[in-house]
């Protein structure tokens, strides 16, 4: 097996060191005119080879520049022999673009698709799409779909207590599945009755509306459920409205956390008692201080290691995600 990194040490490391193994190494070069280059510096032919890379903008690099080095990588290391190659991508770019819902729309998730399957990818792994059914539909190789609602489950048993009165959310329609998948697990990891609620929800335009919460939080503990947080609009606009009707306390819980545009003014709002994501992304546009006061990062890095390591061992997801 091989194992490369292109997160520059971020995610990819997490994985290397549950795996007890050093990454394999390669050679970057970035030109004056944009264009870079990537080689393996270790033979990969007859190997079952792994490339980690999460593809979010940052402050080096832009979406479309990590998702092509993703892709010029990979096809490098097919004609150099690889056997099967594995792009493990914990966050998955243009996935929620998976419809035309107006006329000449782009379905960007199938075009991806594409080009993931035009360099010769074998199979895909990533964690939490926005929508688990276009994303399997979408690609014609092999894909896996790992979810870290159980790290999430784990985390509020951790604070919470069979008694204390706890509602799950959806912040909108279209995560009605999501956070209802959410609360069955942690109604079973607690042991307890939990409650569950969804907010109204209209955009038109980039504008956002829509007041009308369904189901009881007054006096509850609420947690927002999503796959991701991008401006944080949605979010706190479902916190401040379980806020006045009465809820003890609000969490805003998504596996992605890219927190951009005025994310980290807008979740400065006293109504979100704490936020938690994964490290699927870095969350450096953050401010210090609502990372100290407010930010629960959960590591997903062993979840990732044990994945790569069961795909390379022919072991069971299934058993390891826990699901029916």
């Amino acid at each position: 097996m091989r194992l490369f990194s292109l997160d520059s040490g971020h995610l990819g490391e997490k994985i290397t060191d549950s795996l007890s193994i050093i990454p394999d190494v390669l050679e970057e070069r970035n030109f004056e005119d944009g264009e870079h280059k990537l080689r393996p510096l270790v033979s990969v032919r007859d190997e079952d080879v792994y490339v980690v890379h999460s593809l979010y903008g940052d402050a080096t690099q832009t979406v479309n520049d990590k998702l092509c080095k993703l892709l010029f990588f990979i096809a490098t290391v097919k004609d150099c022999g690889a056997k099967n190659v594995t792009a493990v991508v914990p966050y998955l770019c243009y996935t929620r673009k998976d419809r035309r819902t107006k006329a000449r729309d782009p379905v960007t998730m199938r075009y991806v698709a594409m080009l993931f399957e035009a360099v010769g990818v074998d199979r895909v792994v990533t964690v939490d799409v926005h929508n688990l059914q276009a994303y399997q539909n979408a690609f014609r190789c092999k894909t896996e779909h790992i979810e870290a609602r159980h790290l999430f489950a784990d985390y509020f048993k951790s604070i919470f207590t069979p008694n204390d009165r706890i509602v799950v959310m959806s912040p909108d329609f279209g995560g009605l599945k999501r956070a209802e998948q959410f609360r069955e697990r942690l109604s079973g990891v607690m042991q307890a009755d939990i409650d569950f609620a969804f907010m109204e929800k209209k955009r038109s335009k980039g504008v956002v509306s829509g007041e009308s919460v369904v189901g009881d939080v007054k006096g509850k503990s609420v947690i927002i459920m999503d796959d991701l947080i991008s401006t944080g609009t949605t979010m706190v606009r479902a916190a401040v409205a379980c806020d006045r009707l009465g809820a003890q306390a609000v969490y805003a819980v998504a596996t992605h956390g890219a927190f951009v545009g005025k994310a980290d003014e807008i979740f400065q709002e006293k109504a979100v008692k704490k936020i938690i994501v994964t490290n699927s992304m870095c969350h450096d546009r953050l401010s210090e201080t609502l990372n100290r006061q407010k930010l629960v990062i959960l590591d997903i890095g062993p979840m990732l290691a044990e994945v790569v390591r069961r795909l390379n061992s022919g072991g069971s997801l299934v058993s390891l995600m826990d699901i029916d």
